[in-house]
């Protein structure tokens, strides 16, 4: 493992788990959702000028107007998505940086996550690939909107940009049983859980939360 990955100073191991130990404390209790976040190290999907700031409470910016998500939101998520069980196959929607794919990789199987702006998309193949060689995490780019159909059914579908109404495309590739994550609304956002029951889908709003939105087509 390289220096760069096991970090110095305020971006190493022990700054890590003190961020661990804040998420504990904020409510976080899936001891598999603590350990992926304990293992991953966020500075390395940040500008190194940003490096000292990656286990702060706080989103950062990635460029080309999008942000790596605050701790705790990443932790919710994946706890939504975990739901105290095994996970096989899931779907993030918004790789970004790709932080939150490799999070997803400890507690899946498998991995697929799509990305519309290919430059981010390289970027993260790079830290998730060759910097930390995750090698189930599967990442395209693509319309998030459309989902990855060849790929579905999926257990869990994490969305980290804001619908106004949960996209059809990904509802259509839960499988039974399956939830789904995104953040819902413009000015205000809410998160939501929908899952696919025998009888249908079932959603439940949740806590406030801030995402970019999501947009459609892609950008080589």
């Amino acid at each position: 493992m390289s220096q760069r990955v096991r970090g110095i100073g305020m971006t190493s191991e022990r700054t890590r788990l003190r961020m661990v130990e804040r998420l504990r404390a904020s409510g976080v209790r899936d001891a598999a959702v603590l350990g992926a976040m304990a293992e991953i190290p966020r500075h390395i999907f940040v500008d190194e000028a940003l490096a000292s700031r990656a286990y702060d409470d706080v989103s950062l910016p990635l460029g080309h107007g999008q942000t790596i998500s605050h701790p705790l939101t990443v932790a919710r998520m994946c706890e939504l998505a975990r739901a105290g069980g095994p996970l096989g196959r899931v779907l993030e929607v918004g790789t970004g940086c790709g932080y939150q794919a490799a999070v997803l990789s400890k507690i899946a199987r498998e991995v697929f996550s799509v990305e519309r702006i290919g430059a981010l998309l390289e970027q993260a193949r790079v830290r998730i690939l060759r910097e930390l060689k995750l090698r189930n995490v599967r990442m395209k780019l693509a319309d998030g909107q459309e989902g990855l159909p060849e790929a579905a059914p999926f257990d869990a579908i994490v969305v980290a940009a804001a619908a106004s109404a949960p996209p059809a495309a990904l509802a259509e590739q839960l499988a039974p049983g399956g939830r789904m994550i995104l953040p819902l609304g413009t000015q205000k956002q809410r998160l939501c859980l929908i899952e696919r029951s025998a009888s249908g889908l079932i959603d439940n709003m949740l806590e406030e939360v801030h995402f970019v939105p999501l947009r459609s087509g892609t950008l080589r």
